[in-house]
């Protein structure tokens, strides 16, 4: 040690021998950083950025030990062997290639310190093919001591240096670089320790040469150009990933037809918002907004249509927030919302509110068309109805969905008592699978009259539900869930394949109908479904009439319209059901051919008192009668409205004054139709 320190401070120039210090830290601090973004980069990418390293090492290597080497004070002439110094550089760099790509290989056990290792031996071979270059006229003689120690320094060294900089930490760089430049600096004096040169006797001893003062500070200065450069092209490769980073974060957390945040970055923000509002003692009001018929637009005016309502709405509520306010909002979903603002009072939430409510009720102009958007409000607070986002979004969503039902009421704050609603509706859906599997759903009948004849025309299948606990429970209350739950389609079959093989046993041709909800409607299985369900009971396809709403064939007109054409192929009834409340197109009946329109029973119950409904339903029986389309009035229920609507040529009666739904075995009992045996 104490030879090395006496080389480095009597043998050198000490102001070449820090600058070339200088330069190898530098250097390896660059190489380290290019390594890091090396083991990032993927194909071909991968392969530059090896290059680009290994070019900054072995430049740092090389310069390193040239100008320490031009640095010292030698006693006799020197010159350099130009394709040695050349074939040096050339070593520096391979070996770092290699030992770079061996390091990284995640095949190789400890193939950090294997590679590390071989750049190690490179330092080595560079330095000492280097000082074969170094030609002098003099005795050249090796301290075989030193010369291993500083092949065993560089090796150790360099391994522990690349261990360190595979490491996944934020300082892995850095601690590389110092143990990278350790190595490297070590390697080279205790190398030039090792080197003894006796001048030949009668030799002058010669001052160290100026011109290699010179030729060392313009090999230093072109190191420290060649390092820039590599420094460069790291610094403007991690701008350019930091851009696009940040532009893919955009990107990810915005919506791109509305450009407001979308559900990621809400959820990001309500958790800031959630723990701001707890440190502080402030209330966070969650609002949920679900557009009003949203549906309807893009069915009637088409998607752009849809798009071009989202993409004004979004700029309207953008510029309806008040950010000194802590007002937010996103799109969440297709036509929903979610805003936040931090307010202690209702009142203040509801102004918040009506500020959005203002801006989506405003019509928008869509090419020839005036939009008009509506939108239901729900909100909840934090921390007084939630303890968390999960529980405050589903609240605020309860909230919506009760101001969504009650139509007179555009916004709803939540209550308590909604989540007892959620679970009695819940506790149904449940009950209601378990009916289906245990046989507590029956069919009941309700008889279909000519007025014409006075006989029978057929009866519609409607199901009940007799609990073990509860008792009779209403349609009213477990179709709705059903058709939320999605067991309106096992449901809907099973009433079908019930209905079609009692009335296959009927000894009367009347006809048996069946209602077919919106979901069921949708499924792209239901023609086979009809088709197998007619084969299994044997019921003739002419015996069976569906009933469906017009709201079912305004979900999609042109795929209702081709699947209606293709029951009827089969010989199937179709009946357009609840006529008059739904959207009563015109259209429609223009565009298909229906067997039966039936009348909605509110229209019959309020016809006696209001002359209005009353000239409604005559005009809906003239249409019928234009088009030869039979019209039946549901819901009848006393003998003055039997008399009023049949004095107005209705020609089809169904209610409880003429029979009230009964099972199928009462039916029988009471004489109004027989059973036929069926062969086995």
């Amino acid at each position: 040690m104490v030879m090395v320190f006496s080389c480095l401070v009597h043998e050198h120039n000490i102001g070449l021998v820090l600058a070339a210090i200088l330069l190898c830290i530098v250097g390896s601090w660059v190489t380290a950083r290019l390594l890091h973004r090396t083991l990032e980069a993927q194909g071909v990418q991968r392969i530059g950025w090896y290059f680009l390293t290994a070019l900054a090492a072995g430049v740092a290597i090389w310069c390193t030990h040239f100008v320490a080497m031009l640095g010292y004070r030698a006693t006799a002439p020197v010159s350099f062997d130009a394709s040695l110094t050349v074939i040096s550089l050339l070593i520096a760099i391979a070996g770092s290639t290699a030992g770079f790509v061996l390091a990284s290989s995640k095949r190789i056990r400890w193939a950090p310190i294997w590679g590390g290792a071989l750049v190690g031996l490179a330092i080595s071979a560079m330095h000492y093919i280097g000082m074969l270059a170094y030609q002098v006229q003099a005795s050249v003689s090796w301290d075989r001591d030193y010369l291993l120690a500083s092949v065993a320094a560089s090796v150790l060294l360099s391994a522990w240096a690349l261990q360190l900089g595979m490491r996944h930490s934020h300082r892995a760089s850095n601690q590389m670089a110092a143990v990278l430049a350790l190595a490297i600096v070590i390697l080279h004096f205790t190398g030039m320790a090792a080197f003894r040169m006796t001048p030949w006797p009668g030799q002058p001893v010669l001052d160290h040469p100026s011109q290699f003062n010179t030729l060392a500070w313009v090999i230093a200065g072109m190191a420290v150009l060649v390092i820039i450069a590599g420094l460069v092209s790291y610094l403007l490769d991690n701008r350019a990933r930091v851009e696009t980073m940040e532009r893919l974060r955009r990107m990810a957390l915005q919506d791109a037809l509305t450009e407001l945040p979308n559900r990621v970055a809400f959820a990001e923000w309500l958790e800031q918002e959630i723990a701001l509002a707890g440190s502080q003692v402030r209330y966070l009001a969650l609002i949920v907004i679900d557009l009003n018929g949203f549906k309807e637009i893009n069915d009637a005016q088409g998607h752009r249509a849809g798009d071009e309502v989202l993409r004004v709405l979004g700029l309207r509520l953008r510029n309806a927030l008040r950010r000194d306010r802590g007002e937010f909002i996103a799109r969440v979903g297709g036509d929903e919302f979610m805003a936040t603002c931090r307010a202690g009072q209702h009142e203040e939430v509801l102004q918040f509110v009506e500020r959005l409510r203002a801006v989506i009720v405003k019509p928008i102009h869509s090419g020839s068309f005036d939009i008009d958007a509506g939108a239901s409000f729900g909100v909840a607070f934090y921390p007084s109805d939630a303890n968390d986002s999960e529980q405050l979004i589903s609240n605020a969503d309860l909230a919506m969905y009760r101001a969504k039902a009650q139509l007179a009421q555009h916004v709803c704050f939540y209550e308590p008592g909604m989540d007892e609603l959620v679970r009695k509706r819940r506790n149904v859906a449940t009950e209601l699978r378990k009916a289906l599997d245990t046989g507590q759903l029956s069919i009941h009948y309700q008889v279909q009259t000519s007025v014409a004849t006075g006989g029978i025309l057929g009866y519609e299948a409607l199901v009940r539900w007799l609990h073990p606990v509860r008792g009779a429970v209403p349609p009213a209350e477990f179709i709705p869930i059903a058709e939320e739950s999605g067991l309106i389609l096992q449901l809907g079959e099973w009433v079908l394949r019930q209905a079609c093989a009692a009335a296959a046993t009927w000894d009367s041709p009347c006809k048996v109908a069946v209602n077919l909800s919106p979901m069921q409607f949708s499924q792209v299985s239901l023609l086979a479904l009809l088709k197998a369900v007619l084969e299994e009971t044997g019921l003739a396809p002419t015996r069976l009439e569906l009933e469906l709403t017009e709201s079912t064939i305004f979900m999609d007109r042109k795929h209702a319209l081709e699947l209606l054409a293709d029951i009827k192929a089969l010989g199937v009834s179709i009946a357009l059901d609840d006529f008059g409340t739904g959207y009563s197109s015109l259209d429609i009946l223009r565009s298909f051919s229906f067997d039966r329109i039936k009348i909605d029973a509110s229209f019959v119950q309020d016809a006696e008192s209001d002359l209005q409904t009353f000239s409604v339903i005559r005009a809906v029986l003239s249409l019928g009668k234009s088009l030869n389309i039979p019209v039946m009035a549901e819901g009848i229920e006393t003998p003055s409205q039997f008399s009023m609507l049949k004095e107005a040529g209705c020609d089809e009666f169904q209610g409880f004054l003429l029979g009230r739904p009964l099972p199928l075995e009462h039916i029988v009992q009471s004489g109004q139709m027989g059973l036929v045996s069926r062969a086995v």
